[in-house]
C-alpha cells in the first residue's frame, strides 16, 4: 500500500493530493480577487465611519438602541406565542436541561415505539 493513494469508500473517494491542490487553487483565487479590490481604502479616515443617512455619528454612550425596539414587528406578530413561552424561562440551567431531557424522552418513545414519527 502506497503512502498516498485514493481511498475508495462506499460514498465516494478521498485523495489528499487532490484536496491539497484544490485548497491551493482556492487560496490563489482569493488572493487574485483581493488584488483586484479597491486600493484607496485608508484606516482612521472618514471611510471607516458608518453611514447614518448623512447624520453625524453620535458619541459612544449617548445612544442605546434596545433589541426590543429593533425587533418590535417580529415580537408584536408573535405576541401570543411569547406570552406563553416567557413564563417557562426561569434562567436556571437545570430547568433547561430538564426540558431538553423531557422532550428527548418523548421523541425517543415516539421513534422507538413506532409512533407518529
Amino acid at each position: 500500500m502506497a503512502v498516498i493513494e485514493t481511498l475508495n469508500t462506499g460514498f465516494g473517494s478521498w485523495n489528499p493530493l487532490i484536496w491539497l491542490a484544490a485548497f491551493i487553487i482556492a487560496i490563489i483565487l482569493a488572493w487574485f480577487i483581493w488584488l483586484r479590490g479597491e486600493s484607496d481604502y485608508r484606516k482612521g479616515t472618514e471611510q471607516t465611519k458608518p453611514f447614518i443617512s448623512g447624520n453625524a455619528e453620535p458619541e459612544k454612550g449617548e445612544v442605546h438602541v434596545r433589541g426590543g425596539n429593533m425587533y418590535w414587528g417580529f415580537t408584536n406578530a408573535l405576541e401570543d406565542y411569547y406570552e406563553r413561552l416567557v413564563p417557562l424561562h426561569s434562567g436556571i440551567l437545570t430547568d433547561y436541561i430538564l426540558w431538553f431531557l423531557g422532550v428527548m424522552a418523548i421523541v425517543m418513545i415516539l421513534v422507538l415505539g413506532g409512533g407518529l414519527i
